[in-house]
């Protein structure tokens, strides 16, 4: 498929399917901490995730090689990863679905935030700022109001932090010797440094299996197929074919998708505070995502 200059039909379809599809990743992990410890489901899914993805670089014929300088980066970003998804896994363990994905896919906010200091051609303008702005007072919003019986504070600052620790893996990837890397490499490093990390972390954060059923076999089997495996590989087509910034916008519906999903498929409690909350953070993300157009005149 040829690449394209703008997001046509196909693209928003499918941009749209894969954010319901990160929401609904949320609503799958809620349901499976029921039968499995968080940190010990998240290392799991990781665990599996390599064996998809070698299987996956086989098949494509991709060599599975350590290049030079981007060892130690390759540790770092894996290491950020398993903190990141132990925070994530444990953050819907405590408060809602809803909550946690306002809170959770804040992550472009944070990104701009890190990229300003750290890539040269990636600094603030003021539609950023204002977009800043916007996402800082949701975030805050959706923290502070406690008007769910399901709030929990430690819950939501542990998406807080799994939001920042997306944002780094992010900027690894595109400001380090990792961004000369294959993606599915990189993938690679995530998954096979964090599955021994949480696998670890587990055996301190109490019983390995709750109430397992089979629903929650198939929660595992979900993640480590179609999210981090398929999923990640379909947002890497997606990526080279259409624009990064028009791919980018559409992440917004994430957290609007999880709210929706919290209430509809777990009788979520969905108050004003959230969202407003919900309403800023949206906007946020629009503006900061959304490509400045070029000036008629002599910027001076």
């Amino acid at each position: 498929m040829e690449r394209k200059t703008q997001i046509d039909t196909f693209g928003a379809f499918a941009l749209t399917g894969f954010a319901f599809l990160l929401a609904f990743n949320q609503v799958v992990i809620k349901v499976t901490n029921g039968g499995l410890q968080p940190v010990f489901f998240a290392g799991v899914r990781s665990a599996g995730a390599v064996l998809c993805i070698y299987i996956w670089m086989r098949w494509r014929g991709i060599p599975l090689q350590f290049d030079k300088g981007t060892i130690i980066f390759g540790i770092v970003t894996g290491i950020v990863f398993a903190f990141e998804f132990m925070l994530l896994f444990i953050a819907l363990d405590l408060t809602t679905v809803g909550r946690s994905g306002v809170i959770f896919y804040s992550m472009p906010l944070w990104l701009t935030l890190l990229a300003h200091f750290f890539v040269a051609d990636d600094k603030l303008s003021t539609q950023k700022l204002i977009g800043l702005g916007f996402a800082l007072a949701g975030v805050a919003w959706a923290i502070l109001a406690r008007d769910s019986g399901e709030a929990n504070i430690w819950g939501d600052l542990a998406a807080l932090g799994a939001a920042i620790g997306w944002a780094i893996t992010a900027l690894l990837a595109k400001a380090s010797p990792l961004s000369k890397v294959r993606p599915e490499m990189q993938l690679m490093w995530q998954v096979a440094i964090s599955a021994p990390i949480l696998l670890i972390a587990s055996l301190f954060y109490g019983e390995l299996i709750r109430d397992l059923a089979p629903i929650h076999i198939w929660g595992v089997a979900f993640q480590i197929v179609v999210v981090v495996s398929a999923g990640f590989i379909f947002w890497l087509w997606l990526l080279s074919i259409y624009p990064a910034s028009g791919v980018a916008s559409f992440s917004f519906l994430s957290p609007v998708l999880s709210v929706g999903l919290g209430w509809l498929l777990l009788d979520e409690v969905v108050g004003i505070n959230l969202l407003g909350a919900l309403v800023l953070v949206a906007i946020g993300i629009l503006l900061i995502n959304r490509p400045r157009k070029a000036s008629a005149t002599n910027p001076s």
